[in-house]
């Protein structure tokens, strides 16, 4: 599950990349991706239309028939992985949590996952905030959406590694 503010662009588009990289890597029957936003303000509401702009030019769908909703406490235990898009969004879902272990151990920053994203020791988690494209142009949603696309294939690649583990512990 990915997660943002309002869940009307990053973690929408989070979510339609996801799904076409899974697809890809021929997962899409085996791995669930949907996103969830920590605010309600948008509940409802479509994914925006500058998200949707930037990803039909990109060659993604266009998140047709997505209504924004908020993230509850149980979706932190019924995903396997949550993925905020900031340090502020990982914040709020660990209070969201309530302190609960199985819960918090499932919740990592989505740009946690790309190679080329600052991991210097010792700093904030909020150098891999994804940009919020909301305030600005157009043009933002090409970066937000660069970075999405950046980190998918590591996702991907942990989500191969996390089902091969999955398998093994059950032969």
């Amino acid at each position: 599950m990915t997660v943002c503010t309002g869940n009307i662009c990053r973690s929408p588009m989070a979510e339609i990349v996801l799904r076409r990289r899974l697809a890809d890597a021929g997962l899409a029957d085996v791995v669930e991706v949907d996103s969830t936003g920590i605010s309600d303000e948008e509940a409802g509401n479509p994914v925006d239309w500058r998200a949707r702009s930037v990803l039909r030019r990109h060659g993604y769908p266009t998140g047709e028939g997505h209504r924004a909703r908020q993230v509850r406490p149980e979706h932190l235990l019924e995903r396997d992985l949550v993925l905020p898009m900031t340090a502020t969004h990982a914040r709020s879902l660990r209070r969201l949590a309530g302190g609960d272990p199985a819960a918090t151990s499932r919740i990592r920053m989505y740009r946690s996952f790309d190679p080329a994203a600052p991991s210097e020791p010792g700093q904030p988690d909020s150098v891999l905030d994804v940009d919020d494209p909301w305030y600005g142009p157009e043009e933002g949603f090409e970066t937000t959406l660069a970075e999405v696309e950046a980190a998918a294939d590591g996702i991907i690649a942990h989500v191969r590694e996390a089902l091969a583990y999955r398998e093994g512990a059950t032969d």
